[in-house]
């Protein structure tokens, strides 16, 4: 499996994945779209399963993150040579499970919108005050890609009008699973190789200083 990644203006990119599974090439080519030309992350994303079933759990500091969630249940992590600031994110925003959505609110219980979630689960975890806006949190964090992306990091998509503009944020608790605010759900965990996110991801990005 050979995948390559460039960054382009933020968190754009332009992604190839060279795959020889067939079953992973249907899953390509069903994903895999194209806004204004350029390719996104999907191929990438969808590699993630590849990677799980690959024996590549353990790749990342000897951690293994087994288990994946659905809708309002706890992904289980395991800490295993997990770093103590990343434990502490996962342990907060994992509290934040059954939030109510509320726009330009960050309130543990009693609504949220997506950035302000982000926000206070940094901020309360480790005392890190971020940006208050999706997109301004993603200028502010260090862009990485799939291989490198640890629980705690950020994920970003655009789900506005703007197909290159960063509207979405949540916190990832594995290679797959990730915590964020939907506007019909509230605080959910959902995979990010679901067709619908898999559209619409921008990348990764770490915050500086976890």
């Amino acid at each position: 499996m050979n995948i390559e990644c460039k960054v382009a203006d933020g968190f754009g990119r332009k992604c190839r994945s060279l795959i020889g599974r067939a079953g992973d090439l249907r899953m390509l080519a069903s994903a895999g779209r194209r806004v204004s030309g350029v390719s996104r992350v999907t191929v990438l994303l969808i590699v993630a399963v590849a990677l799980l079933a690959g024996g590549c759990r353990t790749h990342r500091q000897g951690a293994r993150f087994p288990g994946a969630a659905q809708g309002g249940s706890p992904v289980n992590v395991e800490f295993l040579h997990l770093s103590k600031p990343r434990r502490q994110l996962i342990e907060e925003a994992q509290t934040w499970i059954g939030t109510p959505y509320k726009y330009a609110e960050n309130k543990k219980h009693k609504g949220s919108d997506c950035s302000g979630m982000v926000l206070s689960v940094y901020l309360d975890a480790l005392g890190i005050k971020l940006p208050r806006n999706s997109a301004a949190q993603a200028e502010f964090c260090t862009p990485i890609g799939l291989r490198q992306v640890l629980p705690g990091d950020l994920v970003f998509f655009a789900t506005g009008k703007d197909p290159d503009r960063v509207s979405h944020v949540g916190i990832m608790l594995d290679y797959e699973n990730f915590i964020h605010v939907s506007t019909s759900k509230g605080v959910v965990i959902s995979k990010i190789t679901t067709p619908y996110y898999t559209r619409t991801i921008m990348g990764f990005g770490k915050v500086p200083g976890v």
